[in-house]
């Protein structure tokens, strides 16, 4: 049943696709930063590129989608799932850049693992995403869904876990703000990972 409502040539799929391949390169593109943390300003102008790429891919989505009578499953579900798609990559974005205006001087292993943790989550976004376009085991989508979950429920450790050591570390009360903001920034990413994941579950256990 499911697999006959989705159009194997529906043009919101690309959409998606390309959401998520931009989602990816954003995500491993902060977390080589913060695992390799030099030129910082060139960098981080890279991924705002990619942020401005994806926008492009979220807005011409969202003409189509008030423009096109017939949708492969419901407008508010298509609607929520491009958002929190673009979600991913604009917080990810803002991760990087609040390490460029703070003036951040090197990095953190709490954020470089908070930032492996939504480079996973957004890989995992991906594949599920992508699954839906050929809805044959919805068993195995349902399954990668419950994998994201799990990714965040670790990076809400990473964050807790992380901002205690920041907290004790030592340094100036400036440098904790800066820094806990853009932890939260990562982990608020992997949560909107999971937000994708919910829809995705929506959509599946609505049609299968």
């Amino acid at each position: 049943m499911l697999e006959r409502l989705m159009p194997k040539s529906d043009e919101f799929f690309d959409d998606f696709d390309k959401q998520c391949a931009a989602t990816v390169q954003g995500a491993k593109m902060l977390h080589e930063l913060l695992s390799d943390y030099r030129d910082v300003p060139e960098r981080v102008r890279a991924l705002k590129d990619v942020e401005h790429q994806g926008d492009e891919v979220t807005h011409t989505a969202f003409n189509r989608l008030h423009k096109q009578f017939i949708t492969p499953f419901d407008r508010a579900q298509i609607h929520t799932l491009l958002s929190r798609i673009d979600d991913v990559l604009d917080l990810t974005n803002a991760a990087a850049s609040r390490l460029h205006y703070y003036e951040i001087q090197s990095s953190l292993p709490d954020a470089t693992e908070l930032s492996r943790l939504l480079v996973m989550s957004a890989q995992k976004v991906q594949e599920v995403v992508a699954a839906l376009r050929l809805i044959k085991k919805p068993e195995q989508i349902l399954a990668g869904c419950k994998e994201i979950k799990k990714l965040e429920a670790q990076a809400d450790e990473v964050l807790r876990s992380g901002l205690g050591r920041l907290f004790k570390s030592g340094v100036d009360t400036l440098t904790i703000i800066k820094w806990k903001e853009i932890y939260d920034l990562i982990e608020t990413a992997t949560d909107k990972c999971q937000g994708v994941a919910n829809v995705i579950e929506g959509v599946v256990l609505e049609h299968s």
